[in-house]
């Protein structure tokens, strides 16, 4: 590997990690395992903290090319509970609503499902990288500031149930670059005449780029210690 003239390496972001642990932690280790004083290292396609799953990473020249991988479609496979809203959409914050789910079948899920594929618009969870004025729209839901973000418009290839145990269902999702999952799983929640957010996540493609190809940090490790044995 020349990670200086560029490589494209595939990982599997562990939980709680935000994206910048994993570039940093990844800086680090090639910086301090092969004596290399300054490199650039990026990543295409951010991920939550609560997400995990597959995040490609640029080193050296090669993070010319992140805008090209960041273009890609991507694959998640979420787990939904249904029957509670949080204000975030996910774990990250504490559930603020219930709703009934009684009414609620698996040909119902189905049938809305169907309903999301092709192309829409979507709003933005407030609890997002999104920038507004400057900052982070997460800074302002943190501080309780209400700050208005704008729809985007999006594209479902794909949806495919893939388990119904109410109140939970898991599902696998096809989309394009800029879809929030945890908007989808809001707006999911809403069309089933009930509430949602979304519980776990996992990314499990990029375009061609699979999660079963990528490796944790310890493995890199490896690699690394084995370069410098050579």
């Amino acid at each position: 590997m020349n990670f200086l003239e560029g490589e494209v390496l595939l990982f599997d972001k562990p939980l709680y990690w935000t994206s910048f642990d994993l570039v940093n932690k990844i800086r680090i280790m090639i910086r301090s395992n092969l004596g290399i004083k300054k490199i650039k290292v990026g990543h295409a396609g951010t991920l939550d903290p609560l997400a995990t799953g597959l995040m490609i990473i640029c080193t050296g020249k090669f993070t010319k090319r992140i805008e090209e991988f960041s273009n890609l479609d991507k694959e998640y496979i979420a787990t939904i509970h249904l029957g509670e809203t949080t204000p975030s959409f996910d774990l990250e914050t504490d559930p603020d609503g219930k709703y009934p789910t009684e009414h609620i079948t698996f040909e119902i899920v189905q049938k809305v499902l169907n309903d999301f594929l092709g192309e829409q618009e979507q709003l933005p969870p407030i609890y997002s990288a999104k920038f507004i004025d400057g900052k982070r729209a997460y800074e302002y839901a943190r501080q309780g500031i209400a700050r208005k973000l704008e729809p985007v418009r999006i594209f479902f290839r794909e949806i495919e149930l893939i388990d119904f145990r109410l109140p939970d269902v898991r599902v696998r999702l096809a989309c394009s670059k800029g879809t929030y999952i945890r908007s989808f799983a809001r707006d999911f929640g809403k069309a089933l005449g009930s509430g949602a957010y979304l519980s776990s996540l996992q990314r499990s493609s990029i375009g061609a780029y699979r999660l079963k190809e990528s490796m944790d940090v310890e493995k890199f490790q490896l690699i690394l210690q084995q370069m410098q044995q050579t």
